[in-house]
């Protein structure tokens, strides 16, 4: 028999599909950031589908180290967002000015 699944648990997953997350944006490794972003909402669903009852200190603990962590990726993907924002911007001669000109409309490849 299965033990039934604690939210403990699904939020340790969650904080391991995190770290995998960071691994694979410091790598610039985009097949395992696919796959860790999609095990982390694998398992935050499964947070969510166990409840929402009190949570104790060490569930509180796991929870602030999820939010750490997410929040960690989220600076890692402004950077890079930044990033690829001053490589245009350099390419297209507008360092410097915040990248945007008048009077000039939008190009989509």
């Amino acid at each position: 028999m299965t033990p039934e699944p604690s939210r403990r648990d699904a939020l340790c997953r969650v904080i391991d599909a995190l770290h995998a997350e960071i691994a694979a944006l410091k790598a610039n490794d985009v097949v395992a950031l696919e796959r860790a972003t999609q095990d982390k909402l694998l398992h935050l669903n499964e947070v969510a589908a166990l409840g929402t009852g009190p949570a104790g200190p060490e569930l509180r603990e796991l929870a602030d180290e999820a939010n750490r962590l997410n929040e960690t990726c989220r600076i890692y993907v402004n950077l890079m967002a930044a990033n690829v924002r001053r490589r245009l911007q350099t390419l297209t001669g507008e360092a410097g000015n915040g990248g945007y000109r008048a009077g000039v409309t939008a190009a989509y490849c």
